[in-house]
């Protein structure tokens, strides 16, 4: 499942291969940007913002940006000239080839193509970015507590809040601060350390291609998660609550929670 972790790892696998290099193909399959070519102009640089990855073309003035987001089954590729894609060809949204290798997009659920001038328009919106190097606590604090009727669930996922957190790591998250995900923000004693373990999860996994909450980056997949996915809680065996949590029926998501490390007070 996509989060933050993934993205930021595309992204620097990205801008290994064209930062600095000129574009001999730029094929853009959406119908609205079906017209649009970059090649001739040398990629800057690409950098994530929480789970949206930015490929920067041209100079800042008068440049443009591919901007794409992942949702639940876009991913980003990395060729030889010449190699075999490993996903079906109709399934590829954006092909940019420079001198030694071809990076192709599949299945983005969000792909567009913008003004450099314009990148707020894209990722403005978002709260302080967990794995970004202008990260801010103290911001993401107060966004959080801004929205004290909210449950902490749907506050985590909120990414005005705070960019990068998704649906695995805000259960992981809420069970090692011992708080019900349905608990109102206003009623969460440690709200501090809620943020400093989103950090430090997205941190400690986001050069692994395992993600782990538990320190087993091997494994089972149950064994690498507190209750996230699993049906007992791997600290004390209480069978794991599947539920549905979300701001509205269109953002319901699976939550998980152990009703004996986390009561709802």
């Amino acid at each position: 499942m996509p989060e933050g972790d993934n993205v930021w790892r595309i992204a620097r696998q990205l801008d290994a291969v064209l930062a600095g290099k000129v574009l001999i193909r730029c094929d853009v399959r959406v119908p609205k940007y079906a017209t649009v070519d970059l090649s001739g102009l040398i990629v800057e640089n690409v950098a994530s913002r929480g789970k949206h990855l930015l490929i920067r073309i041209g100079d800042p003035e008068n440049g443009s940006i591919i901007h794409s987001h992942l949702k639940m089954e876009g991913t980003w590729h990395v060729y030889g000239r010449g190699e075999r894609w490993r996903r079906p060809t109709h399934k590829a949204r954006c092909v940019l080839e420079v001198d030694s290798a071809v990076v192709v997009g599949f299945e983005l659920g969000i792909l567009e193509v913008l003004s450099r001038r314009n990148e707020d328009d894209a990722v403005g919106y978002l709260g302080p970015d967990v794995l970004g190097p202008g990260w801010d606590e103290a911001e993401a604090l107060r966004r959080l507590r801004s929205h004290p009727e909210e449950p902490v669930g749907v506050a985590l996922l909120d990414q005005r809040n705070l960019a990068g957190l998704g649906n695995i790591y805000r259960c992981e998250v809420c069970f090692l601060a011992r708080v019900n995900p349905f608990t109102p923000m206003a009623d969460v004693p440690n709200l501090e350390r809620i943020v400093t373990l989103s950090k430090a999860l997205l941190e400690a996994n986001k050069d692994r291609s395992n993600r782990s909450t538990t320190g087993t980056a091997v494994g089972r997949h149950g064994d690498r998660f507190w209750v996230y996915g699993r049906n007992r809680c791997l600290r004390c065996r209480t069978a794991v609550v599947k539920d549905m949590l979300g701001a509205n029926e269109l953002a319901l998501r699976d939550v998980y929670y152990c009703p004996n490390c986390q009561p709802l007070v």
